[in-house]
């Protein structure tokens, strides 16, 4: 698939995704007994977030702070123990000053009573299938005259998050050119899907990445693959999922580089996940797939993406990010390596409150 072609195809995508007002109808109190009539649209790094009719810019709220809350609207609640519940929301009533618990009135089930202590993650949702999607979008470029270089980096994600599962399409594209230069152009297209398990914080999932790599000589690998997973750590601060499995990598090598074009390689999965969150400003997310060749005794694949957001205001934040692609046994010497770094701006759509909401590779 041609690299700029996948990039414009997936921008048009996300913005044709439609972004959905709320009635401001909900009611939240603080604890020193402030009182508003808002919007409630999510729950993200120990962080609520709330729009006002009169204000134009969504508000972020201390939620050790929050006294009450009531919404008629939908939402998906995750818990530390992996548990995620969707309905609408009210608080229990509890003593003055003590911490407060959620009330997530279930449909046609039982209504469950959370801590808010033991809540995750708190994100709008919707009866309607075209507003259930989330995900944002990165952008960067760089351009001097002194040998006329031209640098850009696009990175998205569309998610289509439910109360048991979740999938998702990223794309990450880089493009680098100079004069008296080979342009030189990286492509990447995830696709993935995961499931949790009745075992609190077990989930299994699967994934398809797609990647071209002219630094590698690669000009079409595919990496299919799934396994079984774990949230290791799962607060509101911070996220840390693990993943084994096996995969199949078919890989096609430019044949101007490499005289045997394909090779086939069966390997077992690892991969990891971080995200962390600090009130209202950064979040870090991190992830690291490693494939050790099963057919190829010896042979490592190794791949990582990382990305920290600054927020500017509103869904706007600026970020610096790094990617990398290794392989210790490349064929016929060439690159075992592809990495770089790269910085610009993101933006977040739909009930998206976070910029890469994802466990999958």
């Amino acid at each position: 698939m041609n690299g700029r072609l996948a990039a414009i195809l997936f921008f048009h995508l996300l913005l044709a995704l439609p972004i959905y007002a709320a009635p401001s109808n909900d009611i939240l109190v603080m604890k020193n007994g402030d009182h508003m009539t808002c919007q409630i649209k999510g729950l993200s790094g120990g962080v609520l977030y709330v729009g006002l009719p009169y204000v134009i810019e969504t508000l972020s709220v201390d939620w050790s702070k929050v006294a009450h809350l009531e919404s008629k609207q939908l939402f998906l609640v995750k818990t530390v123990d992996g548990s995620v519940y969707r309905g609408t929301l009210n608080t229990e009533e509890r003593e003055a000053g003590g911490p407060i618990a959620i009330q997530v009135i279930v449909p046609q089930h039982k209504n469950v009573v959370l801590e808010s202590a033991n809540i995750v993650d708190v994100t709008a949702t919707s009866d309607k299938f075209h507003q259930r999607f989330t995900g944002g979008i990165s952008f960067g470029s760089i351009t001097t005259k002194a040998n006329q270089s031209t640098q850009y980096t696009l990175t998205g994600l569309a998610a289509y998050p439910r109360e048991r599962w979740a999938a998702q399409a990223g794309i990450s594209s880089n493009l680098s050119s100079a004069n008296h230069t080979t342009t030189s152009t990286r492509n990447q297209l995830t696709f993935g899907a995961m499931h949790l398990l009745p075992q609190n914080n077990w989930f299994y999932a699967g994934f398809d990445v797609f990647l071209q790599s002219t630094e590698q000589g690669i000009s079409g690998q595919n990496a299919l693959g799934g396994g079984i997973g774990r949230y290791l750590k799962n607060t509101n601060r911070t996220t840390f999922s693990v993943l084994g499995g096996v995969a199949w990598q078919h890989t096609n090598y430019n044949p101007t580089l490499f005289p045997t074009t394909t090779q086939d390689v069966t390997a077992a999965v690892i991969n990891a996940n971080l995200k962390l969150f600090r009130f209202n400003k950064t979040n870090f997310d991190i992830n690291a797939l490693a494939l050790p060749a099963l057919s190829e005794p010896g042979r490592l694949y190794l791949s990582t993406n990382a990305s920290y957001y600054i927020k500017i205001t509103g869904n706007l934040s600026w970020n610096i990010s790094f990617y990398g692609n290794w392989d210790n046994q490349p064929p016929n010497n060439l690159p075992g390596s592809d990495y770089g770094t790269s910085s610009g701006l993101s933006w977040t759509f739909g009930t998206s409150l976070r910029t890469t909401p994802s466990t999958i590779p």
